[in-house]
């Protein structure tokens, strides 16, 4: 009897292992998940106040161009996951991407490009993350962010308590 049980834990116990195994071969390597959506809005103050005081997102961090002028405000809704606001600036209003947050942009870059995704450039952002973009066949901006320790992405979701 004692054998027939430890015949069937063992079954179970690799059956699980192997399907742990499985998940970790998932067809998008070096995919961590959804970091951030980022909204164009028409006033940055209102829409860093609504997201702070009404919903309660603390802001993460924002950045500003080489004119001083704030170019964007991350709002923090869990370790990690953000809504990046920008100004306008003359672009439509409302969702302009979504951010994906990726291991290495290296090989992230190279798995869509043999998938037939055009990819642009790999740039550092002044915020210090490794981005590039896809645009999907909708127009929709998928950015692609790896994120560094020096990243003020990466500084918040240490932060994140």
């Amino acid at each position: 009897m004692r054998n027939a049980f430890l015949f069937i834990a063992g079954i179970v116990v690799g059956l699980a292992v192997d399907a742990a195994v499985a998940q970790n071969q998932s067809p998008n390597r070096g995919l961590v998940g959804m970091n951030h959506v980022g909204i164009a809005v028409p006033n940055l103050d209102q829409a860093v106040t609504f997201y702070t005081k009404t919903l309660g997102f603390p802001e993460a961090f924002r950045s500003v161009d080489e004119k001083g002028n704030v170019a964007l405000v991350y709002v923090q809704i869990s370790k990690n996951t953000f809504v990046e606001l920008q100004p306008a600036n003359g672009r439509p209003l409302g969702m302009n991407h979504f951010g994906i947050h990726v291991e290495n942009m290296a090989q992230v870059a190279s798995m869509f490009k043999q998938r037939g995704a055009n990819i642009s450039e790999t740039r550092v952002s002044p915020t210090k993350a490794i981005l590039s973009n896809i645009t999907d066949l909708n127009g929709v901006r998928i950015e692609l962010a790896e994120l560094p320790p020096e990243s003020q992405h990466r500084q918040a979701m240490e932060r994140w308590k």
